[in-house]
């Protein structure tokens, strides 16, 4: 901001700013805040993965157990496991994941060594069964 002093008739001294900058400077701030504003969901209002039932409060064991899958690899081959069962290919186990009940969701368990490819597939085979809450969790 520039700060000039004219003459004036009435007086010896006239103060003048240039107001030009302070535009410039309120714009550019303008354009970051709004640049870079989220317009995502908070985290607060997303719908959690794992809900609880309000008609059956017994506890039953039944009611939590989840639906795991296991990808992992067996003898050096990938393969998906779920509960004592064992599938070596996506159809497999997209077929045995159409039986299972859909409002539960399903987790799919990844572990060490095996290629992203096989993950994906197994996320891919919940989605094709018809679960809408497929949740990944990386094996430790």
């Amino acid at each position: 901001m520039r700060i000039r002093v004219k003459p004036s008739r009435r007086r010896n001294e006239r103060i003048t700013l240039n107001l030009a900058s302070m535009i410039d400077v309120t714009f550019l701030l303008l354009i970051y805040f709004m640049v870079t504003t989220v317009l995502a969901r908070q985290e607060d209002r997303l719908s959690p993965t794992i809900q609880t039932e309000t008609e059956n409060p017994s506890g039953e064991s039944s009611d939590f157990q989840p639906q795991v899958v296991q990808v992992l690899l067996i003898d050096g081959e990938p393969a998906y496991q779920l509960g004592p069962r064992t599938y070596r290919q996506k159809a497999e186990l997209r077929q045995a994941l159409e039986s299972l009940p859909k409002t539960a969701g399903v987790f799919i368990r990844v572990h060490n060594q095996v290629p992203v490819g096989f993950a994906v597939a197994a996320i891919q085979a919940a989605r094709d069964a018809g679960f809408d809450q497929v949740t990944y969790v990386p094996a430790q």
